[in-house]
């Protein structure tokens, strides 16, 4: 893995904003039906658990549906907490495809048993994704139960056996990037068709966790090994690679692992509020389901219709309005600020207390060490505790302690070697020990 790029080579500037035709309304639609959970996972964003006082009754999630497909929704993607440990959860699937939409589902899996996977494919849900936040051991201390990874594979082998396409997603945090490898490879063995990924934010409980957080000049050596790992590992496989919208932006690598980058596809902004939608379990109406609610909420469907929160709610519609004069920082300055706005809102506004802009991006990582220089984040405040809430980060940069090598020789301080040859029985890269501390709130 080659790590010695030019920094200082730039995209063409002159793509044009994203349009499809469809009209100025969400496309997809990711709705928590409840914020019951029977994970207790470390780097829960949700700080899922317990379901909400007020969730919405069945007929309410009823009338939800009926509101999605007249607004033209094409997608309705059931998350938790845990989807499934909501009663009614496959009764508002099957309304789903009823009403002409594609209905799938995320989960965490740890109870997703035989029965419960019937239901998913008599529902008609067209596709499962797993959570499998790496390789056993370091999986199930994440996940905060122990067999939680046995349990997430066996519940692919399941989904397996039915006509629903099984799909997985990985948070990338420090724990978890050394075992990315061997990680797909077991994607190969289970025989999930598509691998979403995207980096650990610190909301929630990732937000009590600074130390589980990649730093962003770790991007430099991330990367090379997705690069890696999706020539090697997933294409030969047929395994398709989803980077998450806070895996980006522009840079060297963005035409070999964006989705369609090999004909020229770039980071399009971010679709919160636009193509995007996210709903909570109590009603509550977001541009993109991961963004704090307190501050981006912009309606309840208790009060307002979904479309009239999408059309007139400033909470969702400033995403898609915002210009370089929202850009601070370095993004303000960046050369391509018109059309990357900053990259991932969730990823910016939860670390700097408001969007525009975000540490996060390769190509502001390589412009740093390419002047000898690198960016830190440090938390300064404590997160309160509540769903979806954050704390505060500050950027200290700094000179860079050493030059990097042309061929990345290791991964976080693992021998590249041993990262490359880590087989899915291996437990994890790291011993338990270090697994603790690293899961410590600090």
């Amino acid at each position: 893995m080659t790590s010695q790029v030019d920094p200082t080579r730039e995209l063409p500037n002159s793509h044009r904003r994203h349009t499809d035709g469809d009209g100025d309304h969400p496309l997809h639609c990711v709705w928590e039906i409840t914020l019951a959970c029977d994970l207790g996972c470390g780097h829960c964003g949700s700080r899922a658990g317990v379901a909400r006082p007020d969730e919405l009754s069945t007929k309410e999630a009823l009338e939800v549906v009926d509101q999605l497909a007249e607004l033209g929704l094409q997608e309705i993607t059931l998350i938790g907490g845990e989807a499934y440990l909501r009663d009614d959860w496959d009764e508002i699937a099957a309304a789903i495809v009823d009403r002409g939409m594609l209905c799938t589902m995320t989960t965490g899996a740890r109870n997703l048993d035989a029965k419960r996977v019937a239901k998913a494919a008599e529902a008609g849900i067209k596709a499962i994704s797993i959570s499998i936040d790496g390789l056993e051991r370091t999986h199930d201390v994440l996940r905060g139960a122990r067999g939680a990874w046995k349990s997430a594979v066996a519940a692919a082998e399941r989904i397996k056996d039915t006509p629903i396409l099984l799909g997985t997603n990985t948070q990338i945090n420090r724990l978890t990037m050394p075992e990315l490898p061997a990680l797909a490879d077991l994607l190969v063995e289970i025989g999930s068709r598509a691998w979403q990924i995207q980096l650990t934010v610190p909301m929630g409980r990732a937000a009590d966790r600074p130390q589980l957080l990649l730093q962003p000049y770790d991007l430099l050596e991330l990367y090379p090994l997705l690069v890696w790992i999706k020539q090697t590992r997933l294409e030969p496989a047929g395994i398709h690679l989803q980077p998450g919208n806070n895996i980006g932006y522009f840079g060297p690598y963005e035409h070999l692992l964006r989705y369609g980058g090999d004909k020229g596809a770039v980071w399009d902004g971010c679709q919160a509020g636009t193509r995007v939608l996210g709903l909570e379990a109590d009603g509550k109406i977001k541009g993109c389901p991961s963004l704090p609610s307190t501050k981006f909420t912009g309606g309840n469907i208790r009060d307002l219709s979904i479309a009239e929160v999408v059309a007139g709610a400033r909470e969702l519609t400033a995403i898609g309005e915002r210009d370089r004069d929202d850009l601070w920082g370095f993004c303000g300055d960046c050369y391509y600020g018109d059309h990357c706005l900053g990259g991932c809102t969730w990823t910016a506004d939860v670390i700097m207390g408001r969007p525009g802009n975000n540490p996060y991006c390769i190509h502001r990582a390589l412009r740093f060490d390419h002047e000898g220089k690198r960016e830190r984040i440090v938390k300064v405040e404590d997160a309160k505790g509540d769903p979806f809430d954050t704390g505060r980060f500050e950027i200290v940069v700094e000179n860079h302690p050493e030059a990097r090598p042309e061929v990345i020789d290791a991964i976080l301080g693992i021998p590249a070697e041993d990262v490359t040859t880590m087989t899915t029985k291996s437990e994890s890269a790291w011993d338990l020990d270090h697994l603790r501390k690293a899961l410590q709130k600090g």
